[in-house]
């Protein structure tokens, strides 16, 4: 039986902007998403831009806290969490961003980069640990001493990963971490994060709106559609038995190499299609494991 690591539960975010008149608009970027994710997996999340993904991924992380909703980090309550607990759970929840240059420090050496999440250990201790994180990722040698701007992209999202892997996290938000990479560094990016998730029993959200990306490196596959869940699945339930209107435009939209299998998951959408959901429509289970939102028309 697969172990709970996270569970979000009911969770919503609303942002509010205010107008030139005063007026205040309230935009619901996370509408009553629940949802696990196990230990040792990766789930992937997926939608388009604009679809909430990243402000669910923010959410869980409390880097922007939900409006209303829970997450439960192994039985605690993360909104209701000592300054102590705060602390320790920085360590065990990390973050892998988009953009490898913005989100390294330019002044910093790859090994202090590295260095810096282990504010905790002496200074021995954490060099010992970050040159090994860094050797695991391919930065070796007089290459640790260098500052960001003599990495290339994929290097740059190499020292990030090793700097998101080195406090030993059981937990780490990958948000788009290849999508500014090109294909070819792509896949050497997510097969190292395969071998890290091996080495160490990493659990990973994995979120893109890239569904190659997606379908190489989760376990399950989570949806997402004007910021709700509209369907999850084992990665290759959803590709083969797509139930919900939105995924199957997803997947209209990515390349399938069966020309069969795409004719027969698509021809009955439409690309241009504008998709409704009913707002008091709820998560149903239509094959084992598989749950989609009964919503369409």
């Amino acid at each position: 039986m697969r172990e709970t690591l996270i569970e979000v539960k009911e969770a919503n975010k609303v942002f509010k902007t205010k107008n030139w008149r005063g007026q205040v608009t309230q935009v619901q970027a996370v509408d009553d998403i629940s949802l696990t994710i196990y230990k040792g997996e990766t789930l992937g999340l997926v939608g388009e831009s604009g679809s909430g993904k990243t402000t669910f991924g923010r959410g869980v992380l409390q880097l922007e806290p939900f409006t209303s909703g829970s997450v439960v980090f192994e039985g605690i309550d993360l909104a209701h969490t000592t300054k102590e607990e705060r602390a320790t759970l920085a360590q065990e929840m990390q973050i892998i961003f988009q953009d490898p240059y913005s989100a390294l420090n330019p002044k910093l050496t790859a090994l202090e980069l590295v260095m810096e999440p282990l504010f905790r250990e002496d200074k021995a201790t954490a060099k010992q640990k970050a040159v090994r994180i860094l050797d695991m990722v391919g930065i070796q040698g007089e290459a640790q001493q260098k500052l960001p701007r003599a990495f290339s992209g994929g290097q740059r999202q190499r020292i990030g990963i090793a700097r998101a892997v080195v406090s030993q996290p059981k937990f780490i938000l990958c948000d788009e971490p290849t999508s500014a990479l090109d294909v070819s560094i792509q896949a050497q990016i997510m097969e190292l994060l395969v071998q890290l998730q091996q080495e160490f029993g990493l659990s990973y959200l994995f979120i893109s709106h890239d569904l190659s990306v997606i379908r190489h490196i989760s376990d399950r596959i989570a949806v997402m559609y004007q910021g709700k869940l509209v369907e999850l699945a084992p990665t290759e339930e959803l590709f083969m038995h797509p139930q919900h209107a939105y995924t199957k435009k997803l997947l209209q939209a990515a390349p399938i190499a069966d020309p069969k299998i795409a004719r027969e998951q698509l021809s009955h959408i439409k690309q241009d299609e504008v998709i409704q959901l009913e707002p008091n429509a709820s998560l149903v289970e239509v094959r084992p494991g598989h749950f989609v939102r009964r919503d369409e028309k």
